[in-house]
């Protein structure tokens, strides 16, 4: 009698592995046995995580360069195969009143945050429709739902970006395929966020291994019950 065959590890796609909340992903995923393909600009970093993951793959990539893109997930559907759960948590910050803003950064955030997850989308979502199966997990913030001043150049790409996992869902969601925005409310725990606001207490900021938890939760919801619209907030934050 021939010997059972092991299963397949499933695969995950985070785009925007750093320190913060992408990190805490990959590292989520891998706990949960699946492969992980780590996706970033800076291929030192990654190596890190390739190094403290096991079955993960660091694929360096500019996610605002749709040939890059394309090249990533080829990569990764050759070296780990077509990703179950894709994880886009890539953002980029303008800053400033409409009037003080350069508008070539507002283009290049609107590249960064909205035109990298139709690049990611498209090239992942034939493989997901063709099986049946699979999720889009988009993080996000509060500025994808109100416009401060300050905000100007940064809550239009946001709000851009939601809008686009919105279609998304409504398109891919009755063939199968799970698109989900997790709107992140909060100061994520990071060292410089600690350094930059010494008057917060550690009740008032959002651990990124917290935040990668319900990232992963919402990711394997069953299908008679899915999330779209997902928000993420300490419980002291005001909103």
């Amino acid at each position: 009698m021939s010997a059972p065959v092991a299963p397949v590890a499933p695969v995950a796609l985070v785009a925007g592995v750093g320190r913060g909340t992408g990190g805490a992903v990959a590292r989520r995923f891998a706990s949960a046995g699946y492969r992980v393909a780590l996706l970033a600009r800076s291929e030192g970093r990654l190596k890190e995580f390739e190094a403290e993951l096991d079955g993960s793959l660091a694929i360096p990539c500019d996610v605002a360069d749709e040939a890059a893109v394309d090249a990533a997930v080829a990569t990764c559907k050759a070296e780990l195969g077509v990703p179950d759960v894709v994880v886009h948590n890539a953002p980029r910050g303008v800053f400033g009143t409409f009037q003080e803003i350069d508008p070539a950064d507002m283009e290049q955030a609107f590249q960064v945050n909205t035109m990298s997850l139709l690049y990611l989308a498209r090239a992942v979502a034939p493989d997901m429709i063709d099986r049946g199966t699979g999720a889009i997990i988009v993080t996000g913030n509060t500025s994808a739902f109100r416009g401060k001043p300050t905000f100007s150049g940064f809550a239009p790409t946001k709000a851009a970006q939601r809008i686009l996992a919105e279609s998304m869902a409504r398109d891919l969601g009755p063939k199968g395929i799970h698109v989900a925005y997790v709107m992140i409310d909060a100061v994520i725990d990071l060292r410089w966020t600690r350094r930059t606001r010494p008057h917060l207490t550690d009740d008032d900021f959002a651990k990124p291994e917290d935040l990668a938890e319900s990232i992963f939760q919402v990711s394997q919801q069953p299908r008679s019950a899915w999330t779209f619209n997902m928000d993420l907030r300490p419980f002291k934050e005001t909103w």
